[in-house]
């Protein structure tokens, strides 16, 4: 390489390296194959799931009146993509015959398996002052059937960001003793 001198506003001299036109293009292509790259991974592993986690059924629905009603299930979730992720938190709002009784607000670190269903257990503390206790006596005695409601969603994480899946599901039960 040669060293070429220059002169600069203020008179002093300095000496500059030329670099041939092909090191110069050889470090440009470098570049743009590196930001091509680098793209193309940032935006093909940031995709949201293809389709959303489905709340397929609640089961083992137990009510236990022993100090405050609690009511325990296990939720059953299906995961149609093709991508295993990682459910952080359940935040669901209980409706029975469309007043809100319960909320449930979990913690998890549960792995959802690729193409497969998981069960999820739940522990969800009733207001029966929402409800009114005598309705829901007498409706128990009589074996109503009884409309519940689950709305809210779920945080999971797939590809290491957060995603936001809405559950909406409705099931009727009929509880007796």
């Amino acid at each position: 390489m040669k060293k070429i001198k220059s002169r600069t506003v203020h008179g002093r001299q300095s000496t500059v390296d030329s670099a041939s036109p092909w090191s110069v293009v050889r470090g440009l292509w470098t570049i743009y194959c590196s930001f091509s790259i680098c793209l193309f991974l940032t935006f093909s592993s940031c995709s949201t799931p293809k389709e959303d986690v489905v709340l397929r059924y609640i089961k083992d629905v137990v009510v236990d009146a022993a100090s405050e009603p609690m009511l325990k299930a296990n939720a059953v979730f299906y995961n149609p993509n093709n991508v295993r992720m990682r459910l952080k938190k359940i935040n669901v709002e209980v409706y029975v015959d469309g007043k809100k009784v319960a909320n449930v607000d979990q913690e998890l670190k549960t792995i959802i398996p690729a193409r497969g269903e998981f069960s999820i257990p739940l522990e969800v503390k009733l207001a029966m002052k929402e409800l009114g206790f005598m309705d829901t006596l007498f409706g128990v005695l009589g074996g109503k059937k009884f409309k519940v409601q689950y709305k809210g969603f779920l945080k999971l994480t797939y590809h290491g960001l957060p995603v936001k899946v809405p559950v909406e599901f409705s099931d009727d039960i009929r509880v007796k003793f």
